[in-house]
């Protein structure tokens, strides 16, 4: 049965953020958006919602279909309110005066513990926060649900839960999302939507499958364009060297010709279309100095507490060496940032150190957290790189132009950028700190999928060195060679992370080192 209809949908901004897109949802559709950031999934949303009139094209939607959106962010006015108010107050008040019941059941399905139900949207954690967000929507029982990021500021935890709950709704309620998350998509989608300006493509498969066929039908347009454009030079070629012969002899029969080639290489060139190149959100690259030294960190049996002195774990003997890209896992409240704080005090401040904790003197730290709490909301990126790097103004322009910043947005304070903007600053700043040593929390917070393998192909091309804590289990699966697991207030290392992962959905799988 088919709920939505969009047919030749457009929108041009500055320049099209897409055009002509085809798109039928039918009941059980699992759909996945898939584009940068800034290519238009939140404004595709926003049409299929009807709170945005398209350019061009129309969507025809099913008699009475009611369609439940839930954007990324939390609308400032809920924050006061309680974790159960918040989904309460999205009924119609009859509804909520007679049948609260529903927010129950809808708390319970996404098993939000009673203890968080009372307290307000402003003391929960952003993860809450989404899955508040979540169920306010669908208690009002849509037709058709559509999820804008849906695991940003989510734990493996949360997301495993989103997952399972997203697989066990009614097979008939469609379902569109967009994410930056390979493993998420893969594992909830069964079409999927590459959302692009000239000629979007839509595959009925999940991610990971889909976009294989899409980058064989990619590379397929490159040898076509290249093929055909090659053919256009070389009747060029032919038409000039007959017009010369033409011109000499005085045939007109050979001018002919030559007017014929030159219309054929045209035509050809006309109807030439190069394959789909992304436009770029700016390059990220990162840095390593390099350094002599083999092991770059010891661990000797250090006691990671609380700042009021409480036991979380104690670390054994452990070594970080040169070329260990060392993924932290550990359950919320484990002592993942602690030990991260620790590591950087150490390598930062070295007679500062935490006993059992010894970096080499050589270490230059590159730390990048998933608050990008270093970056000032008050400052420019234009006067960021510019007290912190010496580097003139002229530099510090082609710099931050280099990650995707025009000068317009290099002059505006970090504040109103969005995400995917500070991210990309703060791999700039990183790579202009020029490590051979990075702490890196949560990294691919904000970066589209694009920006997560070009940081999975830095830090492998680089050969750098570093300890991350991630919940992106495709980023995990890539750059990960070492794997730490915090279990029962005791560092270990495990073979891989997929113990983990499975213990995060509710497996029975625990890892074992």
């Amino acid at each position: 049965m088919t709920l939505l209809n969009i047919r030749n949908l457009g929108i041009t901004l500055s320049s099209p953020l897409f055009s002509k897109l085809n798109l039928v949802v039918n009941a059980g559709d699992r759909i996945g958006i898939v584009a940068a950031n800034g290519r238009g999934k939140s404004t595709l949303f926003r049409c299929i919602a009807g709170t945005l009139e398209p350019t061009e094209g129309d969507i025809t939607r099913a008699r009475g279909l009611t369609v439940g959106y839930v954007e990324q962010n939390v609308p400032h006015a809920l924050f006061a309110r309680t974790f159960y108010d918040a989904v309460l107050d999205a009924l119609a008040p009859e509804q909520a005066e007679t049948e609260s019941w529903r927010v129950d059941v809808v708390l319970g399905s996404l098993e939000v513990p009673e203890e968080l139900r009372r307290r307000s949207l402003s003391a929960l954690s952003g993860g809450w926060q989404r899955l508040a967000m979540l169920a306010r929507i669908w208690v009002t029982e849509p037709d058709l649900l559509m999820l804008d990021e849906p695991t940003n500021h989510l734990d493996l935890g949360k997301i495993a839960r989103l997952e399972e709950w997203l697989n066990a709704l009614p097979r008939d309620v469609p379902v569109i999302l967009a994410s930056h998350d390979r493993a998420f998509l893969d594992a909830v989608t069964n079409r999927t939507l590459f959302l692009r300006p000239k000629q979007s493509h839509i595959f009925a498969l999940p991610y990971s499958r889909a976009r294989t066929s899409i980058d064989e039908l990619d590379t397929a347009d490159a040898r076509r364009y290249e093929r055909d454009m090659k053919t256009a030079e070389q009747l060029r070629k032919h038409a000039a060297k007959l017009n010369n012969i033409g011109i000499n002899s005085g045939s007109d029969l050979l001018v002919v010709k030559t007017k014929q080639l030159e219309q054929r290489a045209e035509k050809l060139e006309d109807a030439a279309k190069p394959a789909h190149l992304e436009r770029s959100a700016g390059a990220i690259r990162l840095a390593n100095r390099g350094t002599h030294a083999k092991v770059l960190v010891t661990l000797d049996d250090a006691a990671v507490e609380t700042p009021d002195g409480t036991l979380l774990f104690k670390t054994g003997r452990q070594f970080i060496c040169q070329g260990d890209r060392i993924v932290l896992f550990g359950e919320n409240g484990a002592g993942k940032t602690r030990l991260i704080a620790m590591l950087r005090k150490a390598i930062a401040n070295p007679e500062t150190a935490e006993s059992g904790i010894r970096a080499t003197p050589s270490l230059v730290l590159g730390y990048g957290d998933q608050t990008l709490a270093d970056l000032r909301d008050a400052d420019t990126p234009m006067d960021t790189i510019i007290r912190r790097f010496d580097v003139g103004d002229q530099r510090a322009r082609a710099l931050l132009a280099g990650a995707g910043m025009s000068i317009e947005m290099q002059g505006r304070p970090i504040g109103q950028l969005s995400g995917g903007q500070k991210a990309r600053l703060g791999m700039l700043v990183l790579r202009l700190s020029n490590p051979n040593f990075y702490l890196l929390d949560e990294p691919t917070n904000h970066l589209d999928i694009d920006g997560q393998e070009a940081l999975e192909g830095e830090l492998m091309a680089h050969q750098a060195s570093c300890l991350l804590v991630s919940h992106d289990r495709s980023f995990v699966r890539a750059v990960g060679n070492r794997f730490w697991l915090i279990e029962k207030r005791r560092l270990m290392e495990v073979e891989s992370p997929e113990g983990f992962f499975a213990s995060a959905a509710g497996g029975d799988d625990r890892p074992r080192g």
